[in-house]
């Protein structure tokens, strides 16, 4: 099974698909706190956290990484493909809460950082745990999950600040780190395809199940303490490149779709998804991308545990 060499999952990138909603005012940690399944309303300025944001039925719309960036405003790095429809929805339920929703992707350039360089680039203001946030050149920084042995972060700077100083990290190589993570991001291929259990969301801190009601909140609560989760995310190496929002299929049912690719990376010639599947496609068989008879799926090890005992 081919493996990047780690030379080449280390260094700075423009996130280009990535975007920033910005939402500001005296009522704007209470606002977001009704919308996404996180805790808004408690969150400091020294950490940020993994959100979603349903729909009634508990199905994913977006996922954003969220911060306050100081006082009253608050910063949510979410797939730019999402954006606009994300950034829409809310704005129709702000009412006559002072909260203001903008889109803040000309202001806020985003950056992807990987490795010891970018820890030592940091230095001192590099987040020393996952989901703490430092301010850095005017900006912020946030230590995401790690991957393949390596820290990651999610630098924000005004527009126009200097790119850091690092080697260049391929958009391929951050994809492969991201998807090796096992921390899901919805994009347009997967809207509303995904209850957050399904992608492992409250495994990886993305759900508070301790803060009031949301869109969904019922649907996502009773997934979690009532019924039984049958389907999971896990991390697979491919025969060939996926693709967010392909369907898997078991090889025992050409028919009908096992599961579907959450997000996908190919890298030195290997490729790698995050898939949701039946828990029950797991026991026997194999499970391949497109069709029954198409490239094969191998699981592999990801950074956390993913219970399975719903498969019985």
């Amino acid at each position: 099974m081919n493996e990047p060499d780690s030379s080449a999952l280390q260094g700075s990138l423009p996130l280009a698909d990535w975007g920033v909603i910005r939402a500001q005012g005296a009522d704007a940690a209470s606002f977001l706190h009704g919308q996404l399944t996180q805790d808004v309303q408690h969150l400091g300025e020294r950490n940020a956290v993994l959100a979603g944001y349903c729909t009634a039925k508990g199905r994913l719309l977006a996922s954003a990484v969220v911060w306050r960036a100081a006082g009253d405003e608050f910063l949510l790095a979410c797939s730019a493909d999402v954006l606009p429809a994300t950034l829409k929805r809310l704005s129709m339920f702000v009412l006559r809460a002072k909260c203001k929703l903008s889109d803040a992707s000309a202001t806020l350039a985003l950056h992807g950082l990987a490795g010891p360089a970018a820890t030592a680039w940091l230095g001192p203001n590099a987040p020393a745990s996952v989901w703490q946030r430092s301010d850095v050149l005017g900006g912020h920084a946030i230590r995401l999950p790690d991957a393949a042995g390596l820290a990651r972060y999610l630098l924000a700077l005004p527009n126009g600040s200097a790119s850091p100083p690092l080697p260049a990290l391929a958009p391929d190589a951050w994809r492969w780190l991201e998807v090796g993570s096992g921390m899901a991001r919805i994009v347009a291929a997967t809207v509303e395809q995904f209850v957050p259990q399904m992608v492992n969301f409250e495994l990886v801190g993305g759900v508070n199940f301790q803060k009031g009601c949301y869109p969904g909140q019922e649907v996502v609560a009773r997934s979690q303490y009532r019924g039984t989760i049958k389907r999971r995310a896990f991390v697979f190496a491919c025969d060939s490149a996926a693709r967010p929002g392909q369907e898997v299929f078991h090889s025992a049912d050409a028919d009908q779709p096992a599961g579907m690719v959450v997000n996908a990376a190919s890298l030195a010639g290997a490729h790698r998804a995050l898939v949701e599947i039946k828990l029950a496609a797991l026991e026997d068989g194999s499970l391949h991308l497109g069709a029954a008879a198409g490239p094969l799926l191998e699981r592999v090890a990801q950074p956390y545990a993913v219970p399975i005992e719903a498969a019985a």
